[in-house]
């Protein structure tokens, strides 16, 4: 009987542990073969012109993903995305709120660029020249872009170029993005040890 509730116990403890560690790191699926695709191609076009590769940025491609699911809804016209006349550009009255999801803030994203584009079922040949072949490529061919966030929804991908001065860098506004994950990964301990507390 002792042995029974004794493995019971363990058998308890080891369900919870894999439970947690699950919860710990569970990856976040998402569609993504669109903004690779892109973003192989846009270092393969950039190669062609003897410019550096541009490397993934984390919160340029999260506040990416933000403004693709505000464009969204927005139809494909002759007269969105990469067709936008410069200047009007669609403005988002929540952006400050966009960017603090990320963890940024104006003074850190204010030399980026950011470049829409609205293709109907993201057909990669024809995502990539939406962003080759118009008023972006400029963007594309400045040496000052260093990094990258790409990130789509419905017809909808975003690409953000970011680059090496402080102004442009997409850097995390504050820490509180590792102290929210230190604070997780502690809380997470602490349910382990007291679970094997109580089950021992």
């Amino acid at each position: 009987m002792h042995q029974t509730m004794a493995f019971s116990k363990l058998s308890l403890f080891f369900s919870l542990l894999l439970l947690s560690i699950l919860f710990i790191n569970s990856p976040v699926f998402c569609d993504t073969d669109e903004e690779d695709n892109l973003l192989r191609g846009i270092n393969n076009y950039r190669d062609s012109l003897n410019l550096t590769s541009l490397t993934k940025n984390d919160n340029a491609e999260c506040l990416a993903d933000e403004l693709a699911d505000q464009f969204k809804n927005q139809p494909c016209t002759n007269s969105t995305g990469a067709n936008t006349v410069p200047g009007t550009e669609p403005q988002f009255a929540n952006y400050p709120n966009l960017l603090a999801k990320c963890h940024l803030n104006v003074s850190n994203t204010r030399d980026g660029a950011v470049m829409p584009a609205c293709v109907p079922n993201l057909v990669p040949s024809l995502v990539l020249t939406n962003f080759t072949e118009s008023q972006y490529s400029d963007n594309l061919n400045d040496t000052k872009y260093t990094g990258v966030g790409i990130g789509s929804d419905g017809d909808w991908i975003v690409v953000i170029l970011t680059t090496g001065t402080p102004e442009g860098s997409y850097a995390p506004a504050t820490s509180a993005a590792s102290l929210v994950s230190e604070i997780g990964l502690i809380y997470h301990l602490l349910f382990l040890l007291l679970a094997a507390f109580y089950l021992l």
